[in-house]
């Protein structure tokens, strides 16, 4: 009797989980196809002029440039965390931690890229600014896919993303180059990932824990984006002490602590 009943409730759980998944591809698929359905999207030029192009401290841009700093220190604790627990571990499988490195690593290097572009903005030094980004992006879908959905499939997925991610920029670096500017595939990466990211903590609840932190982080992005297209706005009305692009850095640094908290690897 009772292994009757262990085994229809393993089968009630198997069937759950592919029906979790089922959904989980569809919404990206569809997701996938209402992007990539629309014309080519070329990356605006207006992107490179900030409302706030003081100088500070004698840096050119400087609110812009030096409030990357924070995403600095939290990439660093993340690796400085990681590999104090692979050492104590003696886990030297790259595939298991791997994706950790690549998301706090992706945050240190965000601050070196991001700041760079903020010197002088353009499409060339853009670049710069978002490779470390999409490998935070993707760094981040493989841990969380780890801890929820299966540590096998990530282990096998992470190479893919990774490149997929990276691969996106470049793409869209080389079609700006050849005068047909396309962002689509980098906006998958971006937001494709937050779509994943949504719909595993909403399908798999429970099962992360660092669940709090993680939607904290990713509200904290979409505040982050509302402050970066309220650039001008924000500056006006704080008559010019700070704009809502700086602003924008530091919430989205938040929210990446916020990410680095729910995401150190486990004991």
């Amino acid at each position: 009797m009772v292994p009757a009943i262990v085994s229809i409730g393993m089968a009630v759980t198997v069937e759950a989980q592919r029906v979790r998944l089922a959904i989980l591809i569809l919404a990206l698929s569809a997701f996938a196809v209402l992007l990539f359905s629309r014309p080519a999207i070329p990356q605006d030029v207006a992107y490179h002029h900030m409302a706030d192009t003081r100088r500070a401290f004698g840096v050119t841009n400087g609110l812009n440039v030096l409030s990357n700093v924070p995403f600095a220190l939290v990439g660093v604790f993340g690796v400085i965390g990681v590999a104090r627990r692979c050492a104590w571990e003696g886990e030297h499988d790259p595939r298991r931690r791997g994706p950790h490195f690549v998301l706090f690593g992706g945050m240190a290097l965000t601050a070196i890229g991001s700041g760079y572009y903020h010197l002088a903005p353009d499409n060339a030094r853009l670049l710069w600014d978002r490779l470390p980004m999409a490998c935070v992006c993707a760094g981040l879908v493989v841990v969380v896919l780890a801890e929820c959905v299966s540590a096998r499939a990530a282990r096998r997925l992470f190479l893919p993303i990774l490149a997929s991610a990276v691969a996106s920029v470049g793409y869209w670096r080389w079609s700006e180059l050849h005068g047909a500017g396309d962002l689509r595939p980098y906006a998958f990466v971006q937001y494709g990932s937050l779509l994943v990211i949504a719909l595993i903590l909403a399908l798999f609840a429970g099962r992360h824990r660092g669940e709090r932190y993680l939607i904290a982080g990713l509200l904290a992005y979409g505040v982050a984006k509302a402050f970066e297209m309220a650039d001008a706005f924000v500056f006006a009305i704080t008559r010019h002490a700070v704009s809502g692009h700086t602003i924008k850095h530091l919430i989205a640094a938040a929210g990446l602590a916020c990410i680095a908290a729910a995401t150190q690897p486990r004991a």
